[in-house]
């Protein structure tokens, strides 16, 4: 489309052409297809810790492809005789040699996306920069064409304004900056030939050899995908540098900024398809455009017209992107979708004395005053900076921490308060279509269950008549269907309130509901009536801490908080909180990895200060098995936690099930503490269906259940944590189930089944006294 006619070039090879054609026609096929094995190797990393080794693919596939790449694009050049393809090979070379300092972007870890578009902004300015310094020949801005530039990049950017969101806006600002660079780097790469079909193809094995490079987390499978369909629209408006620029900027800048790199995870599975499911349209949309501007390229020629043709372009760029802004505020997702901050203090309360006070509520009371007291004290000037500088943030008391709504400039500024310890990452979901309710596929519990069976509950509620009276249990997860009609009664706020009985920090909802399933399921196991769980009397209370099978440490430290201290809906939980209305035990089926912000110790605070209050805290150990160290995500591995292994009905330790021991924090202490039924357990799901479901998220409840009968059976045991642990552990069966695979040396306390198999049966009974 510009006036400037490109010199031809001499010493056309054929043979020349068909290696230039064999090498870069497939490579963005192949590198997609290389990039998707290497990062489903990373998922399986992040899916289970005992395949964690795994989880540097991606920065030894990424050393491959630098090393193999730029070797044959230097060895192409170096042998090339042909003057097309000198220019072009030259472009190759600079693309490949950018997965060198990319490395980088590969060691910055989950949940730093803003340090991550830093550093390709830097990345690729320098790059940039370089190549300019280097160029011999006078650059072709064309400005004339770049109208249809941002035509073409319109074009490719809806199916992202209607699928996608944007973060906060430094991320989207940040990304921007980033996407620039790109854009313009690889347009100052852009080698040409003189042709436009071979143009496309060189541009296609450009883009896509720095599409590899600079996306990470998932974003490289986008950039891959979309980038090389657009390589023939490109080549219709080379030789405009800003024409190609604009396109490719505007094209990164959605791949890199309307889906959260970090949330294109095989564990969250939803928005991967999203993303999926919008690259596939964008594909199809390139490959459109491409046929299209070639089309018309070859028509009109690029000599004629220049200045009709530029109104066309700026007319046809505005109406574009007119539907865009318009799609996206229609059908797309508008608003902040930001992450945040973790921040923990240094000065964590000592509520340790509590523990001598016998009086439940008191103790309750005590610790509660004494913790909201302290976090008022210590961050008080932290408070008052946010309050000025008019950044929002979240207080918490059980761990002197705060979650604050900011990014870089924030993290910075709070590395240099003396008051804090440490920030790491309190990750948010962004917008996606949302949960709908997953009924299980049975309609009938049909009587006691054998896991029921197995740890003696039924001969419990028989032989003692102790079924769980007495007792609150709190349930923090996905949710829970709060009309099934076997949990229904034991809701603490059945025909009455929801104040101090439900909370839901994620969405807000006021009254039991569960959009996923997985907290119906484990309500069930611990008190589900008709056979399906262990203390069918007990109540319970609920929070939402999980949303689409993902938390934060912020949300998680919500629902713990609610335990402790529950409070009525849209209460202060600093203020508001009635401790004698706590929980007895608390069921947690879930764990904080490091893809959702926390480090080994990142609930340690929390979880002690639940326990010295008298709250028995039973965690799920994992799903991280067979192999050894894999309990490793808070609360699991902590001490002051009961820790839960899962077995199947044979007896056996699940392969899945984490073993011991902790090395996360350096402990090397054994866990799980015990083992519990953990595979193929039916129990409640929503819209009064069942289902079977395994995990350690299934064990755990049997063990609160556990505690439940105990607690509820020896009110004097109430709030005494170690004697009720002592109790369950010196009661528990001796494991004779398989050892052949998995991490089973040593004694008892082992590494795969703690202290053995609970038996509820025989720990009611000598808490009774029989």
């Amino acid at each position: 489309m510009e006036n400037e006619s490109i010199p031809q070039p001499q010493n056309r090879s054929t043979g020349a052409l068909v290696i230039f054609l064999i090498f870069l026609l497939p490579m963005p096929l192949c590198l997609l297809t290389y990039h998707f094995v290497v990062w489903s190797m990373e998922q399986s990393a992040i899916m289970s810790l005992s395949a964690k080794n795994l989880a540097w693919a991606g920065l030894i596939g990424l050393a491959v492809q630098a090393v193999v790449m730029t070797g044959i694009m230097a060895v192409l050049w170096y042998f090339t005789k042909d003057d097309r393809f000198k220019p072009v090979y030259t472009g190759l070379f600079g693309a490949a040699v950018m997965a060198f300092p990319a490395l980088l972007l590969r060691l910055i870890g989950t949940n730093n996306d803003q340090l991550g578009s830093i550093m390709q902004f830097v990345l690729c300015s320098i790059g940039a920069g370089i190549v300019i310094a280097l160029r011999k020949n006078k650059i072709e801005w064309g400005r004339a064409s770049l109208p249809f530039g941002l035509l073409i990049a319109g074009i490719g950017f809806l199916p992202f304004a209607i699928y996608g969101s944007f973060g906060s806006f430094g991320d989207a600002f940040l990304g921007l900056l980033a996407s620039l660079a790109f854009g313009f780097l690889a347009a100052m790469l852009i080698g040409e030939t003189g042709n436009l079909f071979l143009d496309g193809i060189c541009i296609g094995a450009v883009l896509a050899l720095l599409g590899s490079a600079i996306g990470y987390d998932g974003s490289q499978l986008i950039l891959l995908a979309i980038l090389p369909a657009f390589a023939f629209a490109i080549a219709a408006v080379m030789p405009s540098k800003l024409a190609a620029g604009a396109v490719t900027s505007m094209l990164a800048f959605a791949a890199l900024t309307m889906f959260d790199p970090t949330e294109l995870t095989a564990l969250l599975g939803d928005i991967a398809g999203i993303a999926s499911k919008t690259t596939v349209i964008v594909i199809g949309l390139g490959i459109i455009t491409s046929l299209t501007a070639l089309i018309l390229r070859f028509a009109t020629g690029s000599g004629s017209g220049a200045r009709a043709k530029r109104i066309i372009g700026w007319a046809g760029a505005g109406v574009v992107w007119a539907s865009v802004i318009a799609a996206f505020f229609i059908f797309g997702h508008p608003g902040n979708y930001g992450d945040r901050l973790f921040v923990i203090l240094k000065d964590q309360a000592d509520i340790s004395a509590v523990v001598k006070i016998k009086d439940r509520d008191e103790r309750l009371t005590a610790a509660y005053q004494q913790l909201t007291a302290h976090a008022n004290s210590t961050q008080a000037g932290l408070r008052s900076f946010f309050d000025k500088a008019d950044v929002a943030y979240t207080p918490y008391y059980l761990e002197n921490a705060m979650e604050v709504q900011g990014g870089t400039l924030i993290r910075l500024y709070l590395m240099t308060r003396p008051e804090v310890e440490r920030i790491i990452p309190s990750p948010r979901l962004r917008a996606a279509p949302e949960d709908s309710p997953s009924p299980g596929n049975l309609t009938d519990a049909n009587g006691v269950q054998w896991n029921i069976s197995m740890i003696g509950a039924d001969k419990v509620w028989d032989e003692f008549g102790v079924r769980g009276a007495g007792i609150v249990v709190g349930q923090s997860d996905s949710g829970v269907d709060g009309k099934h009609p076997v949990i229904t009664k034991q809701y603490r706020g059945y025909n009455a309130s929801d104040d101090y009985n439900w909370f839901d920090p994620w969405d807000g909802t006021t009254s039991p509901n569960d959009e996923g399933g997985h907290g119906t399921h484990t309500t069930g196991v611990i008190l589900g009536a008709n056979g399906i769980g262990v203390a069918p009397e007990a109540k319970w209370i609920g929070c939402v801490n999980l949303d689409r099978n993902l938390g934060n440490p912020a949300l998680y430290l919500d629902c713990m908080q609610f335990m402790l201290a529950p409070f009525p809906q849209g209460g202060n939980p600093l203020t508001d909180g009635d401790p004698t209305k706590a929980a007895h035990v608390l069921n947690n089926s879930w764990g904080c990895p490091t893809l959702e912000g926390c480090d080994p110790n990142a609930l340690l605070p929390a979880t002690d200060n639940l326990r010295n209050a008298g709250i028995f805290v039973v965690v799920s150990a994992g799903n991280d098995g067979p192999m050894c160290e894999t309990v490793e995500s808070p609360p699991s591995l902590y001490d002051s936690a009961f820790s839960v292994g899962a077995f199947d009905q044979f007896g056996n330790v699940a392969d899945f099930s984490s073993r011991g021991p902790v090395t996360a924090d350096g402990s090397g202490r054994v866990k799980p503490d015990i083992i519990a039924p953990g595979v193929d357990i039916l129990s409640s799901t929503p819209e009064g269906t069942y289902a079977q479901f395994s995990g350690t998220s299934m064990a755990g409840p049997h063990v609160v259940g556990v505690v439940a009968l105990i607690w509820s059976a020896q009110p004097k045991l109430i709030g005494d944590i170690d004697a009720t642990e002592q109790l369950i552990i010196d009661t528990a069966k001796p494991y004779t189930g398989d050892t052949s695979a998995g991490c089973f040396s040593g004694g008892v306390p082992n590494n795969a089944y703690g202290y053995g198999v609970v038996d509820v049966y025989a720990a009611v009974k000598q808490a009774l006294g029989k």
